[in-house]
């Protein structure tokens, strides 16, 4: 698979795209390894560049920048979180499929969670200047349209009537889900022990 092609596509073209994607054969250990593995790191790099070399501003503290090892410490994490989301959100599309009268395929699921996500991880990128990070949030509002036109494209065959509820219902798991990873790394990186590290 050209990664670079496939990105482009998604985030340009991306309902002609999902009618490419939606006839490839591929499998979960093919998905993750050719693709996600590969393009979730970009903000995770981006991240730890961010936050290690150029710092930001803070409250009363001025332009700080963390040390090595807390910047590649949340960045792998956030990288091992980015990727368990994604599979996460794989899994319940899948459980959901039947509730909306859809066809339950494990692999599709993933092709929907992993390639509507391509927008935001990409635009992860800018997290290299920490100012800019609410660019990675715009990408993630186009990243919910591409994902409606997954769902449109017919990756869980949803009749066209059930399509909006499905989407609704998986969006509401979706950002429940970003709110947890961010949680759990916040939880794991806390600013109190970004502080005393300082």
């Amino acid at each position: 698979m050209d990664i670079v092609a496939r990105a482009q596509g998604i985030i340009l073209k991306p309902k002609e795209e999902w009618g490419k994607i939606k006839a490839e054969t591929a499998t979960v250990a093919n998905i993750f390894k050719s693709y996600l593995m590969i393009i979730a790191a970009i903000p995770a790099v981006a991240q730890f560049l961010g936050y290690w070399l150029v710092g930001f501003s803070l409250p009363y503290r001025g332009h700080v920048r963390m040390s090595f090892g807390f910047s590649l410490g949340r960045a792998i994490v956030s990288y091992i979180l980015s990727l368990a989301a994604i599979y996460i959100l794989a899994l319940i599309i899948n459980a959901l499929a039947p509730t909306f009268s859809s066809k339950a395929n494990q692999v599709n699921a993933l092709k929907l969670a992993t390639y509507s996500m391509t927008p935001y991880l990409v635009a992860g990128i800018f997290y290299i200047i920490p100012a800019l990070s609410i660019l990675v949030l715009v990408a993630g509002l186009y990243s919910f349209y591409v994902f409606y036109l997954g769902f449109r494209a017919g990756l869980m065959e949803t009749p066209p009537k059930k399509i909006t509820g499905y989407f609704v219902v998986t969006i509401i798991v979706t950002i429940v889900l970003l709110l947890i990873v961010d949680l759990i790394a916040g939880m794991i990186f806390s600013l109190g022990r970004f502080y005393g590290g300082l």
